[in-house]
């Protein structure tokens, strides 16, 4: 008798590990970034899927933008990935060495810029004392890292990346605030 369980979500593996400690949104997320990278032909989940993926789910990570423009300018360049933006990426593993890289999340098929990123995130969570990562920590680790394709993408649709990060510290400390996590 085959297992009804994918490969890699058996109790105890990394990813039910990693599953654990992201909110509902954020499993969604990289879900859906793992669809991506799949049909995409890729051999890594990379931090350009995570964006792509935060930005079509999340409606927190939307929220921090300046404005409706930049997030539909990113999402024209995420799209447009597969068919000429992007294909210097296929194939190639994204490393940028711009940030230390983490070895905690030890989810196979990543980036090691992406599992950074994702380490990043479970950090900020538990730095605010919640139990569980959201989009907008994934967003904040993803722009914490000059180098990686995510930012790239970010840059081209002209998204000021210090502007966004003080965007999203201010949204982390009013979620801090509502819900009690922060002091």
């Amino acid at each position: 008798m085959q297992s009804r369980t994918p490969p890699g979500a058996e109790p105890g593996s990394p990813r039910a590990e990693l599953d654990s400690r992201l909110s509902a949104e954020l499993t969604s997320v990289v879900a859906g970034a793992r669809r991506r990278a799949v049909r995409d032909g890729d051999r890594q989940i990379d931090t350009a899927h995570l964006l792509h993926s935060l930005l079509e789910s999340d409606p927190a990570v939307r929220a921090v933008f300046e404005d409706g423009g930049q997030v539909v300018r990113l999402l024209g360049y995420l799209v447009q990935r597969s068919i000429g933006y992007g294909l210097q990426w296929q194939g190639t593993v994204e490393d940028s060495g711009a940030v230390p890289m983490v070895t905690a999340v030890k989810e196979a098929g990543w980036s090691p810029a992406a599992a950074t990123a994702m380490e990043m995130a479970l950090d900020r969570a538990e730095l605010r004392g919640d139990p569980r990562a959201l989009g907008i920590d994934l967003l904040a680790g993803l722009a914490a890292d000059p180098e990686c394709r995510a930012v790239e993408v970010l840059g081209r649709a002209g998204v000021d990346v210090p502007r966004l990060l003080a965007r999203v510290e201010a949204g982390c400390q009013e979620y801090a605030e509502e819900y009690g996590t922060g002091s």
